[in-house]
C-alpha cells in the first residue's frame, strides 16, 4: 500500500484562508495554525494518529459560525441603541438614558426582558411552520453576510458569482414572513404577510437592475472583485450619472425591501396590530427584530460595497494607517444613519403609493440607469 503523506497543520490552515497575505491571513492565520497544530499534537498522543483533515474543517466551520453569530448579536444590540438615540435626536428628546452611562446598557436590559417573556403559540397555529419562520429569516441573514467583504480577503467566502448568490438568497426573507403570517391563524398576520410578499417581490426588481450596471463596470460578479475595481475611483462618480442615480434607487428600494419606515406596510401597526409577527412573543419575536436590524446592516454594507468602494479608502487618504475594515464600517454606518433618517422624517405611505413608486418611478428609472451605464461604458468613460 502506498504511504500516506503526513498531516501538515500549517498547510491545512493555509488552505482554509481565502488569500495568503491578506487581512484574514494576517489576523486569523497565526492563531488558526497554532490551534490546529495543538489539536493535531493532542490527538496524535491520545489516539496514536491525528484526526482526518475533514474533522478540522468541520471544527473551523463551527468556529466561523459562532463568530458570525456573535457579530450578528453585538451588531443588533448596537443598532437597537443607535436607532433609539437617532429617533430621540430627531424628535428633540433624550432617548434611553437610565440604564448605564448614557443608556448604553439599555439593549442588554431589553434582551434580558425578552428572555423572560412567556413563549406563546396560538392554539390554531400550524405549529411546525410557526416555529420555523423566525429561523428561516435569520438563516437568510447569515447566508448573505457570508459573502460580504469587510476587508481585503476578510470574508467568510469569496464566491465568483457573489452578486447572483446575494440576489437569490435575499429572497428567503419573504418566505419567512409568509410562513409567519400564514401559520399564525390570525387574519391580521396573514394580511401583513401577503402585503410583504407583494412589496418585497416588487422591490427586488429595481435593485437588481442597478446591480447589473455595477457589474457592467466592474466586469465581475464577485463582491471582493467589485471592491478591488474601485481602488482608484469609486463607482459613485466613476459611473457618471449612473453612480448617484443608481445608489439612490438601490438605497430607496432596499429600504422598502427590508420593510423599514416609511415603507413598513407589512407591519403597519396602526392598521394590522403588528403585522406578520403579531402572535410572536419572547425570543421568537426578538429573532424577527434581529433579522430586521441585520437586514438594514446588509443593505448599508451592499451600498458601501457597490458604490462607495467598500473597504477602499479615498485616494487622497490611502496613505493613512487606517485598516480597511475601519473604512468599511465607517461607510456602512453613514448609510445606516441615512436609513434611520428616512424612518424618522417621512410618514408611512399607502399601499397604492408604495406600488406606484416601484412600478411607475423606480423601475423605469433603473432601466434608464442601465442604458446610461451601457452607453457610458461603451464610450470608454468607465475605463
Amino acid at each position: 500500500m502506498p504511504a500516506t503523506s503526513p498531516f501538515d497543520p500549517s498547510a491545512f490552515a493555509q488552505q482554509l484562508l481565502l488569500r495568503p497575505g491578506d487581512a484574514l491571513a494576517q489576523t486569523v492565520g497565526p492563531a488558526l495554525k497554532s490551534a490546529i497544530s495543538a489539536a493535531s499534537d493532542y490527538t496524535s498522543l491520545r489516539f496514536g494518529a491525528p484526526l482526518p483533515p475533514e474533522t478540522y474543517t468541520v471544527a473551523v466551520g463551527a468556529l466561523c459560525f459562532a463568530a458570525m453569530a456573535g457579530f450578528v448579536t453585538v451588531t443588533a444590540l448596537v443598532l437597537t441603541l443607535a436607532e433609539r438615540k437617532v429617533a430621540a435626536f430627531f424628535q428633540n428628546r433624550k432617548g434611553p438614558n437610565r440604564v448605564g452611562f448614557w443608556g448604553l446598557l439599555q439593549p442588554i436590559a431589553d434582551m434580558l426582558k425578552l428572555l423572560q417573556k412567556e413563549d406563546t403559540i396560538p392554539r390554531a397555529a400550524d405549529r411546525p411552520v410557526f416555529l420555523m419562520a423566525p429561523f428561516v429569516g435569520l438563516a437568510a441573514t447569515f447566508m448573505v453576510l457570508a459573502v460580504i467583504p469587510f476587508d481585503r480577503g476578510l470574508a467568510a467566502t469569496d464566491l465568483s458569482v457573489g452578486v447572483l448568490y446575494v440576489t437569490a438568497v435575499s429572497g428567503l426573507g419573504v418566505l419567512s414572513i409568509l410562513m409567519a403570517g400564514w401559520s399564525s391563524a390570525n387574519k391580521y398576520s396573514l394580511l401583513g404577510g401577503l402585503r410583504s410578499a407583494a412589496q418585497i417581490v416588487s422591490y427586488e426588481l429595481s435593485p437588481a437592475m442597478v446591480v447589473l450596471s455595477v457589474v457592467l463596470f466592474s466586469g465581475t460578479l464577485s463582491l471582493q472583485g467589485i471592491v478591488e475595481r474601485q481602488s482608484v475611483h469609486w463607482n459613485l462618480w466613476h459611473m457618471g450619472l449612473s453612480g448617484p442615480l443608481g445608489m439612490l434607487i438601490f438605497l430607496t428600494a432596499g429600504t422598502a425591501e427590508i420593510n423599514r419606515a416609511p415603507f413598513d406596510l407589512p407591519e403597519a401597526e396602526s392598521e394590522l396590530t403588528a403585522g406578520y409577527h403579531t402572535e410572536y412573543s419572547g425570543m421568537r419575536f426578538s429573532m424577527f427584530q434581529l433579522a430586521e436590524f441585520m437586514n438594514m446592516f446588509i443593505i448599508a454594507a451592499l451600498t458601501a460595497t457597490f458604490f462607495l468602494g467598500g473597504w477602499q479608502a479615498l485616494a487622497p487618504l490611502k496613505d493613512l494607517p487606517v485598516p480597511g475594515y475601519a473604512w468599511f464600517f465607517a461607510k456602512t454606518g453613514l448609510v445606516m444613519f441615512l436609513i434611520m433618517w428616512f424612518r424618522w422624517t417621512f410618514p408611512r405611505v399607502r399601499v397604492d403609493q408604495l406600488m406606484k413608486l416601484e412600478w411607475k418611478i423606480l423601475l423605469p428609472l433603473s432601466f434608464l440607469n442601465l442604458i446610461h451605464a451601457a452607453v457610458w461604458a461603451a464610450l470608454g468613460y468607465g475605463k
